[in-house]
């Protein structure tokens, strides 16, 4: 160790290095991912049909969905807010797409899961197509053999 910061003061080893390290996903619970990955798929079919009723019973009553774009709400105002985007974009197209591979969860015991990953909304605007890429988290709740989502957080807007 004394040898290593003689060298290092007298410049023979040149400045120290830090190597970064890139962790590959591999998830604990194989079957939960599966599961999980199969209600983002059912959450956001029916918003890309702009089907509210399918969407509400995915969310929790005391849901707090954090966005950077757009605050805090709860979940009669995401619902609301949903609704309105809904109307608002009949003939954009908006859709959502989970970009392919960044898809990861995470269980929690005894509560149910948190998902991560990074999302694209796409819609057609001035006759252009216009994507926006952001990362999201979701605390998905097991409970009475239902999962709910309890929590959101949306940011990169």
């Amino acid at each position: 160790m004394v040898v290593c910061a003689i060298l290092f003061l007298a410049g023979v080893g040149g400045p120290p290095t830090v190597a970064a390290q890139t962790a590959t996903y591999t998830p604990k619970d194989p079957q939960l991912r599966e599961t999980i990955a199969h209600l983002d798929r059912v959450m956001f079919d029916a918003f890309n049909r702009r089907d509210l009723s399918a969407l509400k019973p995915l969310f929790a009553e005391n849901l707090e969905f954090y966005n950077d774009g757009g605050g805090v709400s709860n979940y009669q105002t995401t619902i609301d807010n949903f609704k309105a985007l809904f109307e608002r974009n009949g003939a954009t197209g908006l859709r959502r797409e989970l970009v392919e591979g960044s898809l990861e969860v995470y269980p929690l015991p005894g509560f149910g899961a948190v998902e991560m990953g990074n999302h694209r909304f796409i819609h057609t605007e001035n006759g252009k197509e216009e994507v926006g890429t952001m990362k999201f988290v979701q605390v998905w709740q097991l409970k009475d053999e239902a999962w709910k989502v309890t929590r959101v957080i949306s940011v990169g807007h």
